[in-house]
């Protein structure tokens, strides 16, 4: 396991990004998460609201006696909502800022597999100008013809927003 806190910035070498990822689907597009950073898949389940959290937070869950905050990456990304499907998935992955480590559950489309890449198949965050920061986009990697963005876990979901 990695100790400290995973921050590559979006500009960092491919070779330091390069290694396998947890891809999986928000609509057609392809997301990675470092596999290292996920503990679980979980179908989904019962979710428990939490009143005045943002809307992504859809509440908390209990997993194998953790109460585990739950948010819905579509709407994290600002993506319209959707009803829930038998492919949904909970991934429960470990964010980490400083000494502080939390489970946290990300709601995605569907679970697609893991996959190795390697520092070929990686290529920095393009620039989208002024005003429009991407920190939490370790890069962009090809895969079997498409292309997936790979998140740094810590950076789009923190405890403090959390």
């Amino acid at each position: 396991m990695v100790s400290g806190v995973l921050e590559v910035p979006a500009a960092a070498n491919a070779e330091s990004r390069a290694g396998k990822y947890l891809t999986f689907a928000l609509g057609e597009q392809g997301y990675a998460v470092q596999v290292l950073r996920v503990r679980e898949i979980a179908s989904m389940q019962q979710i428990t609201a939490v009143p005045h959290t943002p809307g992504y937070v859809r509440g908390v869950v209990n997993l194998r006696g953790k109460v585990i905050p739950v948010i819905d990456l579509r709407l994290k990304f600002g993506l319209p909502e959707q009803k829930y499907t038998p492919r949904t998935s909970i991934v429960v992955v470990q964010i980490e800022r400083g000494t502080t480590r939390m489970l946290v559950g990300i709601i995605v489309d569907k679970v697609l597999e893991v996959l190795a890449f390697q520092t070929a198949d990686i290529e920095d965050t393009p620039d989208f100008g002024d005003g429009l920061a991407t920190p939490y986009i370790l890069g962009m990697a090809k895969a079997k013809g498409k292309m997936k963005i790979l998140l740094d876990i810590n950076m789009v979901l923190s405890a403090q927003q959390l």
